[in-house]
């Protein structure tokens, strides 16, 4: 195989046959519990870098159904997102994510820098009660439960909240060990078609483990819960800062 060969196929690893393939990325059916709690602002403050800034000291722990992806088929994730602000503009920052599924943690990694790791994340409704899960090993470490459909949401008021952007921190090593990029990244969320929000009671609880530390933000105060479903196109992300510049 030439060199040029390589520059004009080279898309993502394995290059014969990478693990995901190019976008655009579009999602049919997502399903989203989102429970959202207050927790301690010097913790939350030492985790979330600048030049990000935060609003409030709040987070939103998320379990996502997935059935129908883009190249990356039929999966779920688990984890925490902190609404940040971004010169003037709110939106979220990413802080953990767990996922069931290979294609979508290279991909996400890869490609936006999403921090996902491996675990058994789950959402399913039982009886009158949506339940979110997580699981690191054999080891629960959330567990989230929502009253289901109690109070409809407004559907542009699901809209504003999947359109604010999303900000993550992308670390790529060097063949050395060294950071080779370490970027703060933004992405966006596009062709939004919601199919549905409601809010209700809902619960929150965490447990700490050592590699999945989702527990590190405790939970202090449950102050609102969302269900919702649509349908969304999930676009590429730029460069917004440099931390090794």
């Amino acid at each position: 195989m030439k060199a040029q060969d390589v520059r004009e196929r080279a898309f993502a690893m394995p290059l014969e046959n990478p693990s995901y393939p190019p976008g655009p990325y579009r999602f049919v059916d997502r399903e989203y519990l989102i429970i959202t709690y207050r927790t301690d602002p010097a913790i939350l403050r030492a985790m979330v870098p600048e030049p990000l800034e935060i609003i409030e000291p709040v987070v939103k722990y998320e379990f996502i159904r997935m059935p129908n992806s883009t190249g990356f088929g039929d999966y779920t994730e688990s984890g925490q997102v902190v609404p940040v602000r971004f010169q003037g503009v709110e939106g979220g920052y990413v802080h953990a994510m767990y996922l069931d599924v290979d294609p979508p943690i290279a991909g996400g990694r890869e490609l936006w820098g999403f921090p996902k790791k491996l675990a058994n994340p789950s959402l399913r409704v039982e009886h009158d009660v949506l339940v979110g899960t997580l699981d690191f090993g054999p080891v629960r470490v959330a567990t989230g439960t929502m009253g289901y459909k109690h109070t409809r949401l407004p559907d542009e008021k699901i809209r504003h909240a999947l359109g604010e952007p999303g900000f993550l921190l992308k670390i790529i090593p060097h063949v050395d060990g060294s950071p080779r990029l370490c970027q703060l990244v933004r992405y966006h969320l596009s062709d939004i078609m919601v199919k549905g929000g409601w809010t209700g009671p809902a619960a929150l609880e965490l447990q700490p483990h050592a590699l999945a530390p989702v527990a590190s933000l405790p939970v202090l105060e449950v102050l609102s819960a969302t269900h919702l479903i649509a349908d969304i196109t999930l676009d590429l992300g730029e460069v917004v800062h440099d931390y090794l510049a």
